[in-house]
């Protein structure tokens, strides 16, 4: 009792809850009666909102009966029970249904039907479907009885069919007979409301099922059903339906008040059928057969096919033209019936989709009607019609005008009729009196013609317009025509049915053609009575298990199928021998595939044990895949288990074979899909992989006809994610195959990958570059030779923008001056073969250049050809044109583009469509900026032409609003507006209305009421009162156009309604919200929405100046709008609302959402994160410090989170946020600077700190004193961090910028440029003097001070001994480690990288191109708290090619079982070559000689591949150490410094010996390399030493290796680039700017055997840049003249092989015209057209003078070992030599050293006298 009192003293909310049952039954009982007290709008109903659910699923049974019941009140009752729909129903389906107690589910049934009532249908309906698929039948059956019920009650309009039709076929094949026997009753209660419209599903249930439901459907009365229960909003329905009940006593008088069921089409209850892929494969030989059989044979077997019901949407093209061929031109009038036939199926069957072939085939068709055999013309009739269903008479009219004035009657009689059955189905709308008044012209004609059923047929077509249009509409027409004729007419008009069933007499009784008139409609207007159009064929059923069984029995042996489950292996054995040898002897006829397949699967089926009966099992799928009729049906059944065992070690390769057979039966596309998803569906990784390979293979031999690649690549997305490596290779090597097809567009859908991930797929990539893939010897493509690349073209998913990056083909040389002067002959029918000649070469092409000859001009006399087919055709071409050039279409807007404007002046409405038509593509493409500028619109506006007006007023309209800004010549528009306001015409008068808001929106309403000033003062005051009422409805201006322009024709678009919206939306302003419930209703779902490729379409249009850049000194309204419009597909309409709110606290309030959402909404996050981080860059410029602390709040979580997820900025997204993040660093709040400095460090990992370091430079040129000692010291760390390598441009420009603000007046700002130059010494030594160039001896002095204080500390931080157990530090330099104790800034950025680093504790790569950073793995290795690396690990280098697991390598000791964490040769690669960089000399070693050993074995060197440039900069970095670090400790032992060099220079030797690694190379390291390798020549130290000329001989052989193997133009560019930064730099030698030019005088002299492999753009475009840089006046001011002429040479040489073609390669520079390269090559190509052989004698001749001289010879002659110097010494007592002999011994060294003229590089050994010599003398 004790304690009963205690929980009775307690709420009934809190009873509800409590764990003792009895407790919350009396809550539940005390709860109902609440319930039934409550008013319906109390506050208490809220209470038990959140635990109404668990009424509903209380586990007491007793108490759950008592908790229904309140259930059910509450749900009656409350206002809020609309909220709790979804989980209370989820409740009731898996907790209520499945209870014994009848009451119970009693209860649960009428809480769903209640939840109807209110208004929840759509979700009910929902949970009960989803119900359907619970594994206990009881749920099964209680969900479809609930579902009855609804239907029963409500009615079809409340509980939408279209879900159940589609799962009625599933229940029916249920196992349980309560299942199917509910089924059955939904099924006639189904029929009740839509009646025969559900038979089509239906028709493949099982035949005993279908007759049980055809004798229950005969019993279902005749009468409509009527909903007998009612919704909330309904209840006024319900009683005047009560009340009409009372008065008239029967149903019939109700009809208004509860109408029957809305007609359901059949149609649209179907699943479209392919059948393109299953044409015969022969079906285009047989169908132009010369044997009327064989071409009968065709068509029979694509009338089988077009019986479907409904098609899916592909490429009907090829097929439509055969049919056409057919019914034009055979002769063979059976085979015209059945043509017709097919092509009537066709239109059936793809409804709307085939109206873009309706244009072909009707004037064809019509003209076919001379045949007079009534079964051939009862054919063609249907088929016009079927057609005209797919279209309009709009679009047919130019076809049926065309045929009015054919001779033969019996043409113009069905023409008529036709044209009588077309206006039936029509509208008033749809017929409007532009239409109207051509028709009845051509009709009047034939009301006297001589033959009468011409005469009758017209009358009757006149008689329909009248009864469609109106006689007010028709009586214009008809004045001349005699009162006998027009009686008739009227007579027809009064007597004629229409579609919509008013009520018609008939046509008189005899008249020719009303029977066609009347039945056609009947046959068009909805699907077709006849069953075996619905019936599908029988192999694509899904059998029932019995129906298998007794199939499968009669086509094989008793003994096979009793013996397929014996538990005896061998007896299974023999059962699958005895089933494959029948199978294989099967005739295809008799062969019930799905009944086979299901028999594999008996007991023990795929779980089959023993591999030889599983083995069998594969081929007998594969052989009845091959043979048999297999259907996808059939492939449904087995593909789960072929899946299973792809990746099984023996039946692997069995189970692809079979489905690779599959494939072929059923079509790649669709079995690829099923299987990929069947795949990632399972857990085992193996099978995963294994079918991503067999996919590879079947993609090579099946073609990518077809292949979904939106689907696909989702698939390898999560591939390449996958944890196992080998499905990350499958999927690799997948989107490698899938690279052949596709092309370099490929990589776009992969281009927010990890850089790790996306290095590899470009390195697959390349792999894949140049081959072609191979020809499909399987499947589809083969067999009907390419009949499915429309499909494919629909199906592959490739976007648009992906298409564009194809390259565009130059057309002007097949633009002929023949088909020019076609195009303009004065014959129409060679004009039109001269267009025909154009649409061909464009078609061809697909995308092409702008360069068209004199085509457009052409073009341009065609847009007012007299034949309006020619200009229609014109038309054509253009919207082709449009598409195949792309933007480019710009240049020829004013030849091509403005006539077309005139054409929108014809009278053919046709015409104008199509003209309008062309108008927005080109506008799509082009932009409106260009058709706003010069005279051209508003000469057009000025013409009087009513139709031209509203055309163009109604395209500007459309297009005006989108745009940003417009042309000043916008305004020379305003007048022709003006006039057109006063235009005669009416619908001129109103778009010129509807436009004036517009122009008022660009212009302004002061510059148009100006305007008014010229007009007369009557025209003056109604123009003003109309400017007046648009600047009231005057929309707001748009930041950019949202979207391309509609291709559809502008006048099919009101602009009213789009300008009237804005007063809705100020009154819908005015009004106050409904209520907070429904407010925060709406801020339930997700805040930010991932609209597909929206970010890169934002890029695109800022790049193309559609937007405006995010670039401003302080933000402006049009940036704020522009970010408004542009976020609002992106966000919550109630975020967007608050994020641009006047008050500051709804800032808060929007940040705090997003910081909430921050991490559950991820990836809509980084959607659309360049529009976020420009929301904050805005709240930069807050002064409220509460919004700016909670934006740098959500910031740094922001950032924290992108790098855990390894985001990277992209570079738009940096530069709209970094430069205002970086006037941030000057705010005078401490508190704002630290969290800035916070973000700054994060950034640093999703941005690279190279990229970073010029915005911070542009920083320190700021005003504000605090901003430029924040950005100097913010460099002074990113310099310390990752060093040198982050200064950009260049190390010395940067540094002598950062040096002048030593001298700047503000302490702190000198104070931390100090610090920065201390940090650099840290990092480069003595160097740093050369590089911040001259300083006063005041800064000189503080600078020297600072670096010596900087030094002590140095020294004092590292004399502590390290203790016991830490290893000891590497021996470095004592300027190489930073100061002990950290700046400020440096202390926040550590917090920041360990945070960072403790959130996600993987190794994060550092930024760069291979994941490599030199500078700081340099630093890293000098300081002496760097992490040592242990002696290297012995590795087993002959097994670098079996898969291993391995962590990503970290900066950390290697344990001892490294050797099996290796997850494969790549990360091994990539450890060993980050151990070459080490500071320890041996462990560098060491790994140079694991390197070697890997490239001197053929077999495995290919390894390497992919990671030359990263081994090269790593090498690199270690002779950049050994010069700068070892060389100057003398604590380090000379010999094993040049055992290191030695090491480390025969590695290269033998990597540049593998020609693949050596062309990897690229111009960057090339130029790092080179640049290393010339200053080790020029060391001192080490041509003093013994050891050192032996090293500087290894130097030169290895450069003359370098320069023979690497790719030409990179080395090239290299030697360019080297030389400009030599001349740049005043630190450099002097002979390092020599050695490198007589490097370019050896290239030069081999580029005659070496110019075919240059890409010379790229040369030319250096060349350029060094011109840029050094003018030729600044050339000659330099201390020698060297350097010119050495480019003068290069150029020589160049334009003397390439010729005046050099010109051509001139294509990377951008402002060529301002460039001294093109003149200077124009001036020498003009001198070597007449003197060319002698003037390169000269050249080199003077070249050679120079070389061979005394004063030179020492300064250019080259010491280099005997053996490579043969016969080049001068001849004593000679001055100079002619070039001819040195060619003469340069040929002699070519033969002695055995290289060949076609060598990329023959340079350096061949030939060491001339020019070059690496040692210094």
């Amino acid at each position: 009792m004790g304690d009963d009192s205690d929980w009775m003293k307690l709420p009934v909310d809190q009873k509800c809850e409590h764990k003792v049952w009895k407790a919350r039954l009396n809550g539940y009982e005390e709860a109902l009666k609440l319930f039934q007290r409550f008013d319906d709008t109390s506050p208490e109903w809220a209470k038990y909102q959140g635990i109404i659910k668990k009424f509903v699923t209380d586990s007491n049974s007793v108490a759950q009966l008592k908790g229904l019941e309140a259930v059910l009140a509450y749900v009656e009752n409350a206002h809020v029970a609309s909220r709790t729909v979804g989980e209370v129903l989820s409740g009731v389906v898996c907790k209520v249904f499945n209870q014994p107690k009848a009451r119970a589910k009693e209860l649960a049934s009428d809480i769903c039907l209640m939840y109807i009532e209110i208004e929840k249908a759509d979700i009910v309906q929902e949970e009960l479907i989803k119900g359907l698929e619970n594994k206990n039948p009881k749920v099964v059956v209680a969900c479809v009885e609930t579902i009855r019920r609804a239907l029963c009650e409500f009615g079809s309009k409340t509980v939408t069919l279209k879900p159940i039709i589609k799962v009625l076929p599933k229940l029916f094949e249920s196992r349980e007979k309560a299942v199917r026997h509910e089924a059955k009753l939904l099924a006639v209660e189904v029929y009740r409301w839509i009646r025969d419209s559900l038979r089509p599903p239906l028709q493949n249930i099982n035949s005993v099922q279908l007759k049980e439901l055809e004798e229950e459907w005969v019993k279902v009365p005749s009468s409509a059903p009527r909903q007998s229960r009612f919704l909330r909003s309904q209840q006024d329905l319900r009683t005047k339906f009560a009340e009409q009940q009372a008065v008239a006593g029967s149903d019939g008088d109700c009809e208004d008040v509860a109408d029957s069921a809305p007609q359901v089409d059949p149609y649209e209850l179907q699943d479209p059928v392919e059948i393109l892929s299953k044409l015969p494969k022969d079906f285009y030989v047989k169908i132009e057969a010369k044997k009327w059989q064989e071409r009968k044979e065709a068509l029979e077997a694509l009338a089988m096919l077009a019986k479907n019901p409904k098609l899916d949407n592909g490429d009907y093209g090829d097929v439509v033209r055969a049919l056409k061929r057919v019914i034009g031109k055979d002769t063979n009038v059976i085979l015209v019936s059945l043509a017709a036939k097919c092509l009537a199926g066709l239109a059936f069957g793809l409804r709307k989709n085939f109206g873009t072939y309706a244009g072909n085939v009707v004037p064809t068709i019509l003209d076919k009607f001379k045949e007079k055999k009534p079964a051939v013309v009862q054919s063609l009739q249907e088929a016009i019609d079927a057609v005209f269903l797919t279209t309009t008479l709009q679009n047919l009219s130019e076809d049926m005008l065309a045929v009015m004035d054919n001779k033969n009657p019996s043409i113009k009689q069905q023409a008529s009729l036709f044209l009588t059955r077309s206006i039936c189905l029509s509208t008033p709308s749809t017929l409007p009196k532009s239409l109207l008044k051509p028709l009845c012209a051509a009709l009047l004609k034939q009301v006297n013609d001589p033959a009468p059923e011409v005469r009758d047929a017209a009358i009757m077509a006149l008689g329909t317009a009248m009864k469609v249009a109106g006689e007010k509409a028709v009586n214009p027409f008809l004045a001349d025509l005699d009162k006998l004729k027009v009686d008739k007419i009227k007579v027809i008009a009064s007597n004629v049915e229409l579609a919509g069933g008013k009520k018609g007499g008939g046509a008189e009784k005899g008249k020719p053609g009303t029977k066609a008139q009347s039945e056609a409609p009947a046959k068009s207007a909805g699907a077709p009575k006849n069953a075996p159009l619905y019936k599908v064929r029988r192999h694509d059923l899904a059998l029932i298990v019995e129906v298998c069984d007794e199939l499968a029995a009669a086509v094989l042996p008793a003994s096979c199928v009793k013996m397929l489950d014996s538990s005896n292996w061998k007896e299974r054995l023999a059962s699958m021998e005895e089933f494959y040898q029948v199978v294989e002897q099967m005739d295809i006829g008799a062969m019930p595939c799905q009944a086979l397949v299901r028999m594999l699967a008996k007991k023990p089926g795929w779980k089959e044990t023993n591999f030889q009966v599983l083995q069998l099992k594969l081929q007998v799928v594969a052989v009845v895949a091959q043979r048999g009729r297999f259907s996808k049906t059939s492939a449904s059944v087995v593909l789960d288990a072929l899946v299973e065992k792809v990746g099984d070690v023996k039946c692997g390769g069995k189970a692809k074979d079979a489905l690779t057979a599959i494939g072929e039966a059923c079509s790649l596309s669709w079995i690829a899909e099923q299987v990929v998803s069947l795949a990632f569906a399972q857990k085992n990784p193996k099978n995963q992989a294994e079918t991503l390979n067999w996919l590879a293979n079947a993609m090579k031999e099946f073609g990518f006809t077809g292949i979904n690649v939106k689907a696909f690549i989702n698939h390898v997305k999560t591939a390449l994610g996958a944890s196992n490596p080998a499905i990350r290779a499958a999927a690799i090597s997948l989107l490698g195959v899938m690279y052949l097809y596709m092309g370099a567009s490929l990589r776009m859908f992969f281009e927010d990958e990890k850089a790790a991930l996306l290095a590899q797929i470009d390195a697959e990539f390349e792999k894949m570059q140049g081959q072609t893939p191979p020809a499909p010897t399987r499947g589809a493509i083969k067999r009907t030779g390419g009949q499915e690349e429309g499909e494919e073209a629909k199906e592959e998913g490739v976007a648009g923008d992906i298409m564009d990056l194809l390259p565009r083909t130059d057309i002007s040389d097949k633009i002929t001056e023949d088909m020019v002067s076609k195009v303009g002959d004065k014959n129409w029918t060679i004009r039109k073969e001269g267009l025909n000649e154009v649409a061909a070469v464009l078609s061809e092409a697909k995308f092409i250049k702008p360069s068209l000859g004199d085509l457009p001009i052409t073009l341009k006399g065609r847009l007012s050809d007299s034949n309006k087919i020619l200009v229609q055709q014109t038309l054509s071409i253009m919207q082709q044109m449009a598409t195949a050039m792309g933007p480019a279409l710009k240049q020829h807007v004013k030849t091509l583009g403005i006539p077309v404007i005139t054409v929108l002046g014809d009278i053919k409405n046709t015409v104008r469509a199509a003209a309008m038509a062309t108008l927005n593509s080109w506008v799509e493409q082009t932009g409106m900026k260009e058709w706003l500028e010069g005279e051209e619109l508003s000469e057009e506006l000025k013409r009087e032409n009513p139709f031209l007006r509203q055309e163009v007023l109604g395209w500007l309209a459309v297009h005006l609003p989108t745009m940003r800004s417009v042309p000043s010549d916008l305004m020379l528009c305003v007048p022709p507006l003006f006039g057109c306001l006063e235009d005669r015409n009416v619908d001129v008068r109103k778009r010129a209305q509807d436009v004036l808001p517009v122009f008022m929106m660009h212009l302004g309403f002061d510059k148009m009421n100006k305007a008014t000033g010229k007009l007369k003062p009557a025209s003056k005051d109604q123009v003003v009162a109309m400017l007046d009422k648009a600047r009231d409805v005057m929309p707001a201006k748009s930041a950019g156009p949202a979207k391309a322009a509609p291709t559809k024709p502008v006048s099919s678009v009101h602009p009213a309604k789009a300008l009237s919206g804005g007063e809705g939306q100020k009154a819908a302003a005015g009004k106050k919200p409904l209520g907070k419930g429904k407010e925060e209703e709406d801020k339930s779902g997700p805040i930010f929405t991932m609209v597909p490729n929206g970010k890169d379409l934002r890029v695109k249009d800022e790049k193309s100046l559609k937007t405006l850049k995010w670039n401003f000194g302080s933000p402006r309204d049009e940036y704020v709008e522009q970010l408004k419009v542009q976020m609002a597909p992106c966000v919550a309409k109630w975020l967007q609302e608050e994020l641009f709110h006047h008050d500051f606290q709804h800032h808060i309030k929007a940040i705090n959402s997003m910081i909430e959402c921050l991490e559950e909404e991820h990836e809509a996050t980084v959607a659309c994160l360049d529009l976020v981080l420009k929301w904050y860059t805005l709240r930069f410029f807050d002064t409220n410090t509460s919004v700016l602390m909670k934006a740098l709040e959500y910031l740094k979580l922001l950032f924290l989170s992108l790098s855990k997820h390894n985001y990277h900025l992209s570079e738009q997204e940096a530069n709209s946020f970094i430069p205002y993040l970086v006037l941030k660093v000057g705010e005078s709040k401490d508190v704002v600077r630290k969290d800035v400095r916070a973000i700054m460090g994060m950034l640093c990992k999703v941005y690279p700190a190279s990229r970073m370091f010029p915005f911070l430079m542009e920083g320190t040129k700021s005003k504000n004193s605090k901003q430029r000692a924040e950005c100097l010291e913010e460099l002074g760390c990113l310099i310390g961090f990752y060093g040198m390598s982050v200064c950009q441009p260049t190390a010395a420009k940067s540094l002598k910028e950062i040096a002048v603000h030593i001298g700047d007046r503000d302490t702190s700002v000198r104070n931390t440029a100090l610090n920065t130059v201390v940090t650099v010494y840290n990092v480069c030594g003595e160097q740093v003097y050369k590089l911040i160039g001259h300083l006063s001896e005041k800064d000189m002095s503080m600078l020297e001070e600072r670096i010596k204080r900087s030094a002590k500390k140095t020294l004092a931080s590292t004399a502590p001994t390290p203790k016991q157990g830490e290893e000891k530090a590497l021996p470095t330099h004592p300027n190489a480690s930073l100061p002990q104790k950290p700046s400020n800034r440096a202390q926040i950025r550590l917090n920041a990288l360990v945070q960072s680093q403790q959130a996600e504790p993987s190794h994060v790569c550092p930024v760069g191109e291979f994941h490599l950073d030199l500078d700081l793995l340099e630093q890293l290795e000098s300081d002496q708290t760097s992490v040592v690396l242990p002696d290297l690990v012995k590795h087993k280098l002959g097994d670098l090619l079996d898969p291993v697991i391995i962590p990503e390598p970290k900066l950390r000791p290697v344990p001892t079982h490294f050797d099996e964490l290796h997850a494969g040769p790549s990360s091994t690669i990539n450890l060993v070559i980050s151990q070459v960089a080490s500071g320890d000399i041996n462990t560098s070693m060491k790994a140079l000689a694991q390197i070697d050993e890997v490239l001197r074995q053929e077999s495995i060197a290919e390894v390497m591949v992919g990671h030359t440039d990263q081994f090269l900069i790593a090498t690199s970095l270690q002779l950049r150490l050994a010069h700068s670090t070892h060389m100057a400790d003398t604590r380090l032992p000379r010999e094993d410094i040049f055992k290191l060099y030695s090491c480390a220079i025969g590695n290269m030797l033998t990597l540049f010996g593998v020609a693949r690694l050596a062309r990897e190379a690229s111009m960057g390291v090339l130029k790092d390399l080179v640049q290393g390798l010339v200053t080790v020549l020029l060391d001192p130290r080490i041509e003093e030493s013994q050891e050192g000329q032996q090293l500087i001989r290894s130097v030169n052989m290895l450069l003359r290796r370098l320069f023979e193997a690497s790719d030409q133009t990179n080395i090239l560019s290299a030697l360019l680039v080297l030389l400009q930064d030599s001349l740049l730099s005043s630190a450099g030698s002097p002979k390092f700017s020599e050695l490198i030019m007589k490097c370019l005088w050896r290239m030069i002299k081999f580029l005659p055997d070496t110019i075919s492999s240059l890409t010379l753009d790229k040369i030319l475009l250096d060349v350029h840049n060094f011109m840029k840089l050094f003018p030729k006046g600044r050339l000659r001011k330099l201390k020698t003249d060297m350097p010119h002429r050495t480019l003068q040479t290069l150029l020589h040489t160049l334009c003397r092989l390439a010729g005046p073609t050099i010109l051509d390669h001139l294509s990377l520079i951008e402002d060529k015209s301002e460039s001294e390269l093109e003149a200077h090559l124009k001036r020498v190509v003009n001198l070597f057209t007449g003197s060319l052989s002698l003037m390169t004698d000269e050249v080199l001749g003077e070249i050679f003078k120079k070389i061979s001289s005394k004063e030179n010879s020492k300064e250019v002659r080259f010491r280099f070992p005997c053996n490579y110097c043969v016969g080049l010494e001068p001849t004593p007592g000679r001055d100079e030599l002619r070039p001819s002999v040195y060619q003469e011994r340069l040929k002699i060294l070519r033969q002695l050293h055995g290289l060949e003229n076609n060598n990329k590089v023959q340079y350096l050994q061949e030939g060491m006298q001339i020019p070059v010599n690496f040692a210094a003398d």
